[in-house]
């Protein structure tokens, strides 16, 4: 059953992922909207490439930051660890973080794609995990250099490393370990399109400006 600190907690997860990180950095510090420039999107690759690395990095960090530390906020539940509905109400706050990410309430509801968030949740969730997906994403992207394909198959892998580590105990885990992927490439379908057309832009991260 469902209760008021599990209600409250829900809306302080999803306003914590609805932290606008690249808005309010671009707007502050560089008196520029990233969401008008370039793919138009609010998350960490946008805003390297509209403000620079320095401001890209800060605003991964920051995003993987928020979806950790909104599944944490489950410590100020009264539910004992290691507990199914503990576990449930981990998931309910990992979910409301992604769509806060996505659909900020600070912004106009314009935000990210989700995978900087989605790393600092499934950090959350399992820092080994989290490594085996960052080690995907990285694969990938140092061979093709393209973000988003290096984003949606990190995302892909996440419930092949879940089951390979037996952290899939609990339906609701498995459940959001499937949402997550399946949000992720949702929200990257303009990317698949220019993907399939060769028209995606590939970033080079370390090559001078």
């Amino acid at each position: 059953m469902i209760g008021l600190q599990d209600i409250i907690l829900a809306a302080i997860a999803y306003l914590i992922g609805s932290v606008p990180t690249s808005v309010w950095i671009g707007r502050k510090f560089y008196n520029t909207d990233v969401r008008e420039h370039g793919s138009g999107n609010s998350g960490a690759t946008n805003s390297l490439r509209i403000l620079g690395k320095k401001a890209g990095a800060i605003v991964l960090l920051i995003d993987i930051l928020k979806g950790w530390l909104a599944v944490g906020i489950v410590c100020f539940s009264s539910y004992p660890v290691g507990s199914a509905p503990r576990m449930h109400l981990e998931v309910a706050l990992a979910c409301a973080a992604i769509l806060g990410h996505i659909f900020p309430i600070y912004v106009g509801f314009k935000g990210g794609k989700g995978v900087a968030t989605g790393m600092g949740i499934i950090l959350a969730f399992s820092p080994i995990v989290a490594l085996f997906c960052l080690l995907v994403f990285v694969i990938v992207f140092i061979i093709f250099h393209y973000v988003s394909l290096a984003s949606m198959l990190a995302a892909a892998s996440f419930p092949v490393w879940m089951a390979v580590t037996s952290n899939l105990h609990y339906k609701w885990v498995v459940a959001f370990s499937i949402f997550l992927p399946l949000l992720v490439i949702i929200m990257h379908r303009k990317n698949i399109v220019r993907l399939v057309k060769h028209q995606e832009s590939k970033i080079q991260l370390f090559k001078k400006s």
